[in-house]
């Protein structure tokens, strides 16, 4: 399987803790750990350039960012293209459920219909997301939309995997469409979700980093886990030292 990892983390800390410090050093030997033979590192501005590449468009009325990640590329590329002059996020995520599966949540306790309030006055709609895995966020907001604006809604993000994208349910562009098998063939994380706890979203209990679920590290990175594990949970450490889950940076 080819794991695809796309780096938001090296920015970020350099960001918040500056070039020299411990926070950095750190970022930089998890992703120098990370570079397997089976592993893709990914950047953002390969992405972002072939995603905008593929316009020019009118603007939209509204974008909806999914969660904070959409928001944040709604924004890269509207200062890019200047497509989505009107942005609010919706705040939705995968959870385990407990029985071996995941189900959409609404976070902040905002009911998701509550959320979409008044959209249904756009004239074109734009669903903006960082990453299309198995689809079912995406899909989940699409659904609870008036069937009068789906007909209407165009789909953005800046990775996704092949497979998945046909059954998204509306026309999607998409910066890196890897090829393969959901799981079995190709598989993505945020380089950020190694150490920072919400990756790992967990119904009726706290969010986890992935370096909290060691068979996930062992099965990604072999006999590099170990080392990475210990790196990834002295870097949370300096992030989140409440022990809390911590919006990054804006970088």
């Amino acid at each position: 399987m080819i794991l695809y990892v796309h780096d938001d983390l090296t920015d970020e800390v350099h960001a918040r803790h500056g070039v020299g410090s411990t926070a950095v050093t750190l970022a930089t030997e998890i992703l120098t750990l990370v570079r397997r033979p089976h592993v893709v590192v990914l950047t953002l501005a390969p992405q972002l350039d072939a995603l905008v590449a593929q316009g020019p468009r009118a603007p939209f009325a509204l974008a909806l960012g999914i969660g904070p990640a959409g928001e944040r590329v709604a924004r890269q590329v509207h200062a890019r293209t200047g497509w989505f002059p009107a942005i609010r996020r919706v705040d939705l995520a995968r959870e385990e459920d407990g029985h071996g599966g995941y189900a959409v949540v609404s976070l902040g306790g905002v009911p998701l219909a509550d959320q979409l309030a008044g959209v249904e006055a756009a004239a074109s709609l734009a669903i903006v997301d960082d990453t299309i895995f198995s689809g079912i966020t995406l899909c989940t907001l699409l659904a609870a939309l008036p069937a009068s604006l789906r007909v209407r809604a165009s789909a953005f993000c800046l990775r996704g995997v092949a497979e998945s994208l046909p059954d998204v349910g509306c026309p999607i562009a998409v910066g890196f469409a890897a090829p393969g098998k959901l799981l079995e063939e190709v598989s993505f994380i945020n380089a950020s979700g190694l150490v920072r706890r919400g990756a790992i979203r967990r119904a009726g209990a706290p969010p986890l980093a992935f370096f909290e679920r060691p068979e996930w590290m062992r099965d990604w990175f072999g006999e590099a886990a170990g080392p990475l594990v210990e790196r990834c949970a002295r870097l949370n450490a300096l992030l989140e030292p409440d022990g809390r889950p911590s919006l990054p940076a804006r970088v």
